[in-house]
């Protein structure tokens, strides 16, 4: 009888644990995806301006939205609502728009910063997370107030031959080198993302000074636009900081990689969903389960910056960032990561 008792409660301990696995996968596939909790938000967490977690996988408070019109500016895609980031990444584009103006550029067009309280985006980008990135678009500002329906309709235009991994000469100016340079001298900016192509131009036209260069990171798409990044800010602990670029000038074999199959192969295999697509809160740093807990500011008037009444919690120029130029050792071809449609 004894032997018989064994195998049956060994099957009923076994569907109880099936039960309570299927339980807990129903529970986890109800759990709503990060990207729609922080997508909804309208405006920042009221508090200090902190970024926590990495800048594909975290969030931030504290935020400020840069104005939608300023002397030497204009935001584009208004309806995003992602104009928002720490206040350190607002002071940086203004900073640009305004050393970029003296260089002779015409004006910024500022494409996506971050939402709110920072968190996955409802599609897009990978990163934009920590209020630490910006997009700038290659194609300089009308001489004119451009309306809301244009800023979403006008297109992005391509530094890029048709077809081609290389710059188009008749676009390509010694001013977009010149906003990448004043962009790259600023100490706290980290890394600007750009087309392959962009890079090995300014690698083959650029002389006297190159240290800049190495800024300059190549990367996927970014034919259209440059992506600025800065490094974690002081007083954000939480925030995971990325390596530092190699400290030369970024135009030898790594550059090289890009002209290449290899970057541009299709990927094999089943494809597999963006990590924004199936991230929920719980992969995300625990603070930011109260950063998109937390209350409002007032309204979205007294947390833009420049505008009457608005507090900006940073300085009045931004931090230096003190990875800034940490040197690494050499480890080959870095790959960039993560890698479109793997």
């Amino acid at each position: 009888m004894r032997k018989k008792i064994v195998p049956i409660a060994a099957a009923v301990l076994g569907a109880v644990l099936a039960a309570a696995m299927f339980i807990e996968g129903v529970a986890s596939a109800a759990e709503p995806l990060a990207k729609s909790l922080f997508g909804a938000q309208q405006l920042p967490a009221a508090g200090a301006a902190r970024s926590y977690g990495f800048y594909s996988k975290g969030c931030f408070s504290g935020g400020m939205a840069i104005a939608r019109d300023g002397p030497n500016w204009q935001v584009m895609r208004l309806s995003r609502n992602r104009r928002w980031g720490h206040p350190a990444m607002i002071e940086t584009i203004e900073r640009l728009a305004h050393d970029a103006a003296a260089d002779g550029w015409p004006g910024l067009l500022i494409g996506d910063i971050s939402q709110p309280r920072g968190g996955p985006m409802l599609d897009g980008h990978a990163s934009h997370q920590l209020g630490l990135d910006a997009d700038i678009w290659f194609t300089p500002m009308p001489n004119r107030l451009m309306s809301a329906q244009e800023r979403e309709r006008m297109d992005m235009v391509s530094m890029l031959k048709r077809n081609s991994l290389y710059v188009d000469d008749r676009k390509w100016t010694h001013a977009h080198e010149a906003i990448l340079r004043r962009a790259a001298s600023y100490p706290q900016v980290e890394r600007i993302l750009v087309h392959p192509g962009i890079k090995k131009k300014l690698c083959d036209t650029v002389s006297g000074d190159r240290s800049w260069l190495r800024k300059v990171r190549p990367f996927w798409g970014h034919d259209s636009h440059f992506h600025v990044r800065i490094g974690c800010q002081p007083g954000s602990p939480g925030c995971k900081a990325q390596e530092a670029t190699p400290r030369d000038d970024g135009c030898g074999k790594p550059l090289a990689w890009w002209f290449t199959e290899e970057p541009w192969r299709p990927a094999t295999g089943p494809a597999k969903p963006r990590p924004r697509d199936v991230m929920t809160l719980a992969a995300l740093p625990s603070e930011c389960r109260m950063v998109l807990n937390a209350p409002s500011p007032a309204s979205e008037e007294a947390v833009t910056m420049g505008l009457p009444g608005a507090t900006a919690i940073a300085g009045t120029k931004p931090p230096v960032a003190a990875s800034a130029f940490a040197p690494i050792p050499a480890l080959g071809i870095p790959l960039p990561t993560p890698r479109p449609g793997n």
